[in-house]
């Protein structure tokens, strides 16, 4: 898999600009290329062969800072056609399922291609990972972000295009996979598959947006008896101000964005030791599964045109960083 590049800036490199205000450009460097704004034209060839974090002026005066663009920075702003991950769940997601460098990790669904990024860049070369997405087009979405960011489709990432129940044991041996993330909306519906896949010890996480489905996907884990106790968090961070003494918090935040919810595989035959709680309402009804249903959670549906629209931006994307000189940071041959 490709690594980020590092060093003097080069044709083929996607690099944030900071202008004037605080507005940001980010651009993949090309032969001949120029950013034009209101205050001006940038010629890319100013920047090739300028550190990191260089400052350089347009032809009007007004100076821009160039970083190359971090992971947060991409995912934040690339086309989207799911709903992304965002970073501090990310984090979390890496941290709390444990995904290793060399790990074997299933991921469904897909979206946006923003965790299978993380994903990526948190096995590493020697790992391997399996997405799945139902929709083609978010597929579509999130191989052309992630070649755009990589410059190339990593060798170890292969998407399938169905359904995690059906697709998940022709796709990987029983007890072969380390990591199950789902990012769905009813995932108790994928458990006893994912049961069957992982490997004994191996972490199935859940990312999702409301109480309904996290006590629902809960209790059906818990059932199974398949897996240790789940346990569950949300992830919420506020940033401050600091400037001189004035020392204070943000007066926004990003707060809740989904729940994670995370059990570890027992192995076959295997009863853990009986919990002990106290005496609480955990049986359900049917009234209660009702509103467990897809659709009572809020099924977020995006229109034909718009994700179109998201599928013609990600593959224009990576169409540039293809034409800019192959993997991110290769000069072309002609450069």
């Amino acid at each position: 898999m490709t690594e980020r590049p590092s060093g003097p800036f080069r044709f083929g490199d996607r690099v944030q600009l900071t202008g004037p205000k605080g507005r940001l450009h980010t651009v993949t460097l090309r032969e001949r290329g120029e950013l034009h704004t209101h205050h001006g034209v940038l010629k890319h060839e100013q920047l090739v062969g300028q550190p990191d974090g260089s400052v350089v002026a347009n032809s009007g005066g007004h100076e821009y800072l160039a970083l190359r663009p971090l992971l947060r920075d991409f995912v934040m702003s690339m086309p989207r056609g799911a709903a992304i991950v965002y970073p501090k769940d990310a984090a979390q997601i890496i941290a709390e399922a444990d995904v290793f460098p060399g790990s074997v990790v299933v991921e469904a669904g897909v979206g946006s291609g923003a965790l299978s990024l993380w994903l990526l860049r948190a096995m590493g070369a020697e790992g391997r990972l399996i997405s799945f997405e139902r929709r083609p087009e978010f597929a579509e979405v999130a191989q052309a972000n992630v070649e755009t960011y990589l410059g190339e489709t990593p060798s170890n990432w292969d998407v399938v295009v169905g359904d995690l129940v059906e697709s998940l044991p022709a796709a990987v041996a029983p007890a072969s996979v380390d990591r199950v993330v789902l990012d769905m909306l009813a995932p108790w519906e994928c458990i006893d598959v994912v049961a069957d896949a992982l490997t004994p010890g191996g972490v199935v996480l859940c990312y999702i947006a409301t109480a309904t489905q996290l006590s629902r996907v809960a209790e059906y884990i818990r059932n199974t008896g398949l897996f240790t106790d789940p346990e569950a968090s949300e992830t919420m961070v506020r940033g401050w101000h600091v400037e001189g003494l004035a020392v204070r918090p943000d007066h926004r935040m990003v707060a809740h964005t989904g729940f994670l919810l995370w059990a570890r595989r027992l192995a076959p035959g295997a009863v853990p030791p009986e919990v002990k709680r106290r005496a609480s309402k955990s049986s359900y009804g049917d009234d209660d599964v009702e509103l467990w249903t897809p659709g009572a959670v809020g099924d977020r549906q995006i229109t034909d045109k718009n994700l179109r629209k998201r599928v013609r931006e990600a593959q224009r994307a990576a169409d540039g960083a293809r034409q800019a000189g192959g993997p991110a940071g290769e000069p072309d041959a002609s450069a």
